[in-house]
């Protein structure tokens, strides 16, 4: 298996925390780029009559990209050792946000951490993991939240 380019999907939770621990140890072993990407769920916007967006959803936009560019340099502070980056922040779902990255940047490999949920609220809400996996065009890793690393 030849991985250059590792995409590290993030969100502000332990268990991507995990992914991206894991997914820079990857890409340490065999010498691969990063990138990490963070999707920003869209809003409902406000639509005004002349059919433009409602400043309220720009300025959230705003807000949130921020805080975006903020969570991806606080990850690769923590785990990222010198190890080149990419910064990818874009407005979707998760799922397809994540999979259009990652064919867009060419990655290699995907890593992405899960929850873990079962029964009613995996049967009602899906797992992103699991959409990611089934529609990559590349391998997906996936990270468990009980995942622990063994000493």
């Amino acid at each position: 298996m030849n991985l250059k380019k590792i995409l590290i999907a993030v969100d502000n939770s332990t268990c991507s925390e995990k992914a991206a621990k894991t997914g820079y140890e990857v890409a340490k072993t065999f010498g691969a780029e990063v990138a990490l990407v963070n999707i920003i769920e869209p809003i409902p916007a406000n639509i005004n009559p002349d059919l433009t967006l409602a400043p309220v959803f720009l300025e959230a936009y705003d807000n949130s990209e921020e805080n975006s560019h903020v969570l991806l340099k606080e990850i690769e502070t923590k785990f990222g050792q010198g190890i080149p980056t990419t910064y990818l922040s874009v407005i979707d779902s998760a799922a397809h946000g994540i999979i259009k990255q990652s064919d867009e940047w060419g990655s290699d490999l995907i890593v992405i951490g899960t929850y873990g949920r079962t029964g009613i609220y995996h049967f009602l809400m899906g797992s992103v993991a699991e959409h990611v996996a089934r529609k990559s065009a590349c391998p997906v890793l996936i990270i468990p939240n009980k995942y622990e690393e063994k000493a």
